[in-house]
Order: structure tokens, then sequence, then C-alpha cells
């Protein structure tokens, strides 16, 4: 069994900053790419930046150069760091991870999501 944690978010003013945190435990072999989603609503879910097990990080162009993916490969964490925060930045964010069991199964596990607010 796999499990994905979320923690932070919350709401913050225009240009302020957060940091989520995406938290993968249980029966891990291998956590390969973990990606970050945006979901507003009426609208559906997108990626907005997503890190390999190698460290790549690609970037949703709306948020290149605010946002930055990283890994703590010790921890089995994930980390999405948001600045410059803008209102249409707004929604709940969701964390997924391509994760390889114990038992060899591989498949994406998700987190429960978390509400980000930036109020204008």
């Amino acid at each position: 069994q796999v499990q994905v944690v979320q923690s932070g978010g919350g709401l913050v003013q225009t240009g302020g900053s957060l940091r989520l945190s995406c938290s993968i435990s249980g029966n891990i072999h291998v956590i390969y790419t973990t990606a970050w989603h945006r979901q507003v609503p009426g609208k559906e879910r997108d990626v907005v930046a997503n890190i390999t097990d190698g460290g790549n990080t690609v970037y949703e162009d709306s948020v290149k150069g605010r946002f930055t993916v990283s890994r703590d490969n010790a921890k089995n964490t994930v980390y999405l760091q948001m600045t410059n925060l803008k209102p249409e930045d707004t929604g709940v964010y969701f964390c997924a991870s391509d994760v390889r069991s114990t038992t060899w199964a591989r498949r994406w596990y998700w987190g429960q999501g978390t509400q980000v607010t930036v109020s204008s």
C-alpha cells in the first residue's frame, strides 16, 4: 500500500508565496515522476509542474519562473514552491506520483488535494 499526503496551501495575497508538500509513504520500491495538478471549477485538471526521478523538471508556461518543483529523495517528499502568486493561480492543487511498489505493481497515486487561494 502506498499513501500520498499533501500539506501546505491556504490564502495569500497577490505577490505572496506558498509551499506545498507531497509526502509519499508505504511499500515503495521506486518513485518515478511526481506531478502537480491544478483544478479550477468548470475546467479540466491541468499539470502545472512535474519532476522525474532523475530530477528533470517541466513547467506549464504560466508558472515558469515563479514555481519551483523539487524533491527530497531521503524523505520521499516532493515540494512545489510558489512565488509571485497571482489570482489566476487559485485552485485545488493535487500531487500525483508514479510509484512502483514492493509488490512490483506500478501506478499513479494521488494526494487528497489542497486549496490555494490568491486574493487580489
